[in-house]
Protein backbone atom coordinates (compact mmCIF):
# COMPACT_ATOMS: atom_id res chain seq x y z
CA UNK A 1 0.00 0.00 0.00
CA UNK A 2 1.06 3.63 -1.01
CA UNK A 3 0.43 6.46 1.11
CA UNK A 4 0.16 9.76 -1.20
CA UNK A 5 -0.40 13.34 0.96
CA UNK A 6 -1.27 16.04 -1.36
CA UNK A 7 -0.44 18.85 0.93
CA UNK A 8 1.47 22.43 0.19
CA UNK A 9 0.84 25.37 2.54
CA UNK A 10 -1.27 27.42 0.31
CA UNK A 11 -4.91 27.71 -0.29
CA UNK A 12 -6.48 28.12 -3.93
CA UNK A 13 -3.67 25.78 -5.23
CA UNK A 14 -5.71 23.09 -7.05
CA UNK A 15 -4.94 20.35 -4.23
CA UNK A 16 -8.26 19.37 -3.68
CA UNK A 17 -8.83 19.19 -7.19
CA UNK A 18 -5.53 17.10 -8.37
CA UNK A 19 -6.16 14.54 -5.02
CA UNK A 20 -9.90 14.09 -6.56
CA UNK A 21 -9.31 13.56 -9.94
CA UNK A 22 -5.82 12.26 -9.77
CA UNK A 23 -7.33 8.99 -7.35
CA UNK A 24 -10.00 9.23 -10.28
CA UNK A 25 -7.52 8.67 -12.83
CA UNK A 26 -5.41 6.25 -11.27
CA UNK A 27 -8.74 4.31 -10.27
CA UNK A 28 -9.23 4.32 -14.58
CA UNK A 29 -5.81 2.79 -14.37
CA UNK A 30 -6.79 -0.39 -12.34
CA UNK A 31 -5.92 0.90 -9.22
CA UNK A 32 -7.56 0.25 -6.03
CA UNK A 33 -8.01 3.72 -4.33
CA UNK A 34 -9.17 5.45 -0.96
CA UNK A 35 -9.52 9.02 -0.34
CA UNK A 36 -9.16 11.01 2.72
CA UNK A 37 -10.57 14.09 3.40
CA UNK A 38 -7.96 15.46 6.16
CA UNK A 39 -8.73 19.49 5.44
CA UNK A 40 -11.33 21.07 8.15
CA UNK A 41 -12.69 23.01 5.12
CA UNK A 42 -13.94 19.26 3.79
CA UNK A 43 -13.94 20.68 0.09
CA UNK A 44 -13.25 16.90 -0.84
CA UNK A 45 -16.13 15.36 1.05
CA UNK A 46 -18.58 18.04 -0.17
CA UNK A 47 -16.89 17.55 -3.79
CA UNK A 48 -18.00 13.65 -3.57
CA UNK A 49 -21.56 14.76 -2.44
CA UNK A 50 -21.23 13.73 0.60
CA UNK A 51 -22.37 16.29 3.28
CA UNK A 52 -19.98 17.43 5.87
CA UNK A 53 -21.88 16.54 8.76
CA UNK A 54 -21.36 12.59 8.92
CA UNK A 55 -20.76 11.26 12.15
CA UNK A 56 -18.08 9.27 11.93
CA UNK A 57 -15.38 11.35 10.09
CA UNK A 58 -11.86 10.76 10.25
CA UNK A 59 -11.99 13.86 12.95
CA UNK A 60 -13.80 11.02 15.40
CA UNK A 61 -11.30 8.53 13.96
CA UNK A 62 -8.62 10.73 15.42
CA UNK A 63 -10.05 11.19 18.70
CA UNK A 64 -10.32 7.65 18.97
CA UNK A 65 -7.18 6.86 18.12
CA UNK A 66 -5.82 9.18 20.82
CA UNK A 67 -7.94 7.49 23.57
CA UNK A 68 -6.71 3.88 22.63
CA UNK A 69 -10.57 3.45 21.57
CA UNK A 70 -9.81 3.27 17.60
CA UNK A 71 -12.85 1.17 16.46
CA UNK A 72 -13.12 -0.52 12.93
CA UNK A 73 -11.99 1.75 10.58
CA UNK A 74 -14.00 0.51 7.84
CA UNK A 75 -17.27 1.90 8.67
CA UNK A 76 -16.53 5.65 8.04
CA UNK A 77 -15.65 4.59 5.10
CA UNK A 78 -18.22 5.74 2.50
CA UNK A 79 -18.73 4.54 -0.99
CA UNK A 80 -19.14 7.60 -3.32
CA UNK A 81 -20.44 7.35 -6.58
CA UNK A 82 -16.49 7.99 -7.87
CA UNK A 83 -13.89 6.57 -5.24
CA UNK A 84 -14.65 5.42 -1.45
CA UNK A 85 -13.92 8.49 1.24
CA UNK A 86 -13.08 8.80 4.62
CA UNK A 87 -14.76 12.28 4.97
CA UNK A 88 -13.42 15.17 6.98
CA UNK A 89 -16.63 17.38 9.14
CA UNK A 90 -16.27 20.81 10.32
CA UNK A 91 -15.70 19.57 13.78
CA UNK A 92 -11.78 18.76 12.20
CA UNK A 93 -11.24 22.48 12.88
CA UNK A 94 -11.09 21.50 16.40
CA UNK A 95 -8.69 18.73 16.57
CA UNK A 96 -5.33 21.59 15.57
CA UNK A 97 -6.35 22.28 19.21
CA UNK A 98 -6.79 19.02 20.97
CA UNK A 99 -4.15 17.23 19.34
CA UNK A 100 -1.72 19.38 20.55
CA UNK A 101 -1.69 17.64 24.24
CA UNK A 102 -1.98 13.91 23.17
CA UNK A 103 0.75 11.59 23.69
CA UNK A 104 1.92 10.38 19.83
CA UNK A 105 0.14 13.19 18.58
CA UNK A 106 1.97 13.03 15.04
CA UNK A 107 1.03 9.32 14.68
CA UNK A 108 -2.37 9.09 15.00
CA UNK A 109 -3.45 8.71 11.42
CA UNK A 110 -0.77 6.15 11.34
CA UNK A 111 -3.01 4.16 13.45
CA UNK A 112 -5.91 4.11 11.58
CA UNK A 113 -3.78 3.52 8.46
CA UNK A 114 -2.46 -0.09 9.76
CA UNK A 115 -6.13 -0.92 10.13
CA UNK A 116 -6.47 -1.09 6.89
CA UNK A 117 -3.71 -3.19 5.85
CA UNK A 118 -3.15 -3.69 1.76
CA UNK A 119 -6.73 -3.53 1.34
CA UNK A 120 -5.84 -0.64 -1.04
CA UNK A 121 -3.16 -0.28 -3.55
CA UNK A 122 -3.29 3.61 -2.63
CA UNK A 123 -4.49 5.80 -0.35
CA UNK A 124 -4.70 9.65 -1.50
CA UNK A 125 -4.74 12.38 1.41
CA UNK A 126 -6.03 15.92 0.90
CA UNK A 127 -4.40 18.38 2.90
CA UNK A 128 -5.04 21.67 4.73
CA UNK A 129 -3.03 24.05 3.45
CA UNK A 130 -0.84 25.13 6.54
CA UNK A 131 1.53 22.92 8.10
CA UNK A 132 0.05 22.21 11.52
CA UNK A 133 -0.65 18.87 13.22
CA UNK A 134 -3.10 17.10 10.97
CA UNK A 135 -0.61 18.10 7.89
CA UNK A 136 1.78 17.07 10.01
CA UNK A 137 0.04 13.66 11.36
CA UNK A 138 -0.33 13.24 7.13
CA UNK A 139 2.85 13.49 6.16
CA UNK A 140 4.37 11.22 9.65
CA UNK A 141 2.18 8.69 7.81
CA UNK A 142 2.74 8.78 4.01
CA UNK A 143 5.50 7.34 1.60
CA UNK A 144 5.56 10.39 -0.75
CA UNK A 145 4.05 14.12 -1.15
CA UNK A 146 2.53 15.83 -3.86
CA UNK A 147 3.01 19.24 -3.89
CA UNK A 148 0.35 21.11 -6.49
CA UNK A 149 1.50 24.50 -6.90
CA UNK A 150 -0.22 27.63 -9.19
CA UNK A 151 2.53 28.84 -11.35
CA UNK A 152 2.72 32.54 -9.83
CA UNK A 153 5.83 33.99 -7.76
CA UNK A 154 4.00 34.23 -4.61
CA UNK A 155 3.01 30.81 -3.77
CA UNK A 156 6.87 29.61 -5.55
CA UNK A 157 8.46 31.29 -2.41
CA UNK A 158 6.30 29.55 0.15
CA UNK A 159 7.93 26.06 -1.96
CA UNK A 160 11.41 26.35 -0.06
CA UNK A 161 9.85 26.91 3.24
CA UNK A 162 7.44 23.87 2.43
CA UNK A 163 10.44 21.99 1.63
CA UNK A 164 12.40 22.26 4.48
CA UNK A 165 9.10 21.33 7.04
CA UNK A 166 9.18 18.17 4.83
CA UNK A 167 12.48 17.26 5.20
CA UNK A 168 12.26 18.10 9.22
CA UNK A 169 9.33 15.56 9.37
CA UNK A 170 11.37 13.36 7.28
CA UNK A 171 14.41 13.18 10.19
CA UNK A 172 12.22 13.11 13.21
CA UNK A 173 9.13 11.14 12.13
CA UNK A 174 8.99 9.27 9.02
CA UNK A 175 12.10 8.09 7.43
CA UNK A 176 10.52 6.87 4.20
CA UNK A 177 8.84 10.05 3.41
CA UNK A 178 9.83 11.76 -0.07
CA UNK A 179 8.91 14.31 -2.39
CA UNK A 180 7.27 12.91 -4.97
CA UNK A 181 6.89 15.78 -7.52
CA UNK A 182 5.87 19.68 -7.70
CA UNK A 183 2.76 19.81 -10.14
CA UNK A 184 2.08 23.32 -11.54
CA UNK A 185 -1.64 24.31 -11.63
CA UNK A 186 -3.79 26.71 -13.54
CA UNK A 187 -0.94 26.57 -15.99
CA UNK A 188 -1.20 28.87 -18.74
CA UNK A 189 2.02 28.25 -21.74
CA UNK A 190 0.99 31.67 -23.36
CA UNK A 191 1.99 33.56 -19.81
CA UNK A 192 5.51 34.28 -19.54
CA UNK A 193 5.11 34.61 -15.87
CA UNK A 194 4.40 30.95 -16.28
CA UNK A 195 6.88 29.58 -18.41
CA UNK A 196 9.16 31.74 -15.68
CA UNK A 197 7.77 29.95 -12.77
CA UNK A 198 8.44 26.65 -14.05
CA UNK A 199 11.87 27.43 -15.74
CA UNK A 200 12.98 28.43 -11.98
CA UNK A 201 11.44 25.45 -10.63
CA UNK A 202 13.68 23.86 -12.74
CA UNK A 203 16.73 25.42 -11.68
CA UNK A 204 16.00 24.74 -7.91
CA UNK A 205 14.89 21.15 -8.30
CA UNK A 206 15.76 19.82 -11.47
CA UNK A 207 14.20 16.09 -10.16
CA UNK A 208 11.41 17.09 -8.43
CA UNK A 209 8.76 19.42 -10.98
CA UNK A 210 6.98 17.00 -12.90
CA UNK A 211 6.40 17.41 -16.99
CA UNK A 212 2.55 17.35 -16.56
CA UNK A 213 1.16 20.63 -15.52
CA UNK A 214 -2.64 21.10 -15.34
CA UNK A 215 -3.73 23.94 -17.33
CA UNK A 216 -6.59 26.13 -16.58
CA UNK A 217 -9.87 24.41 -17.25
CA UNK A 218 -13.72 25.50 -16.13
CA UNK A 219 -14.41 21.93 -16.50
CA UNK A 220 -12.33 20.96 -13.84
CA UNK A 221 -14.55 23.35 -11.06
CA UNK A 222 -18.03 22.42 -13.10
CA UNK A 223 -17.32 18.42 -12.28
CA UNK A 224 -16.21 19.62 -8.57
CA UNK A 225 -19.98 21.39 -8.77
CA UNK A 226 -21.56 18.75 -9.62
CA UNK A 227 -19.91 16.04 -7.61
CA UNK A 228 -17.86 14.33 -10.35
CA UNK A 229 -14.75 13.93 -11.31
CA UNK A 230 -13.65 15.36 -14.49
CA UNK A 231 -13.59 11.99 -16.55
CA UNK A 232 -17.00 11.38 -15.74
CA UNK A 233 -17.98 15.31 -16.96
CA UNK A 234 -16.22 15.28 -19.86
CA UNK A 235 -13.37 12.58 -20.92
CA UNK A 236 -12.49 14.76 -23.75
CA UNK A 237 -11.93 18.33 -21.58
CA UNK A 238 -8.03 19.19 -21.15
CA UNK A 239 -8.38 18.85 -17.69
CA UNK A 240 -9.53 15.17 -17.85
CA UNK A 241 -5.91 14.73 -20.34
CA UNK A 242 -3.87 16.29 -17.63
CA UNK A 243 -4.92 14.48 -14.73
CA UNK A 244 -4.62 11.52 -17.41
CA UNK A 245 -0.78 12.58 -18.00
CA UNK A 246 0.09 13.68 -14.30
CA UNK A 247 -1.68 9.65 -13.37
CA UNK A 248 0.79 7.88 -15.87
CA UNK A 249 3.69 9.81 -14.90
CA UNK A 250 3.11 9.49 -11.10
CA UNK A 251 2.54 5.84 -11.51
CA UNK A 252 6.04 5.99 -13.84
CA UNK A 253 7.50 7.90 -10.56
CA UNK A 254 6.30 4.87 -8.09
CA UNK A 255 7.82 2.23 -9.82
CA UNK A 256 11.06 3.57 -10.38
CA UNK A 257 11.44 4.67 -6.99
CA UNK A 258 10.29 1.50 -5.89
CA UNK A 259 13.05 -0.17 -8.22
CA UNK A 260 15.96 1.93 -6.11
Amino acid sequence: MIVLSVAIQKGGSGKTTTALNLAAALQRMGKNVLLIDLDPQANLTQSLGIADDSDLSIYELLKQAATGELTDVQHAIVNTSILPLIPANLELASAELELVSMYGREQLLNQILVQLGDEYDIIVIDCPPAVGMLTVNALAASDYVLMPLPAEFLPFKGVQRFMKNVQLIKKQLNKKLEVLGIVLTKFDEHKSMHRDVRARLHEMYPDKVLETSIRSNISLAKAQEQAKDIFSLDSNANGAKDYRALATEIAGRLVTTAAQ
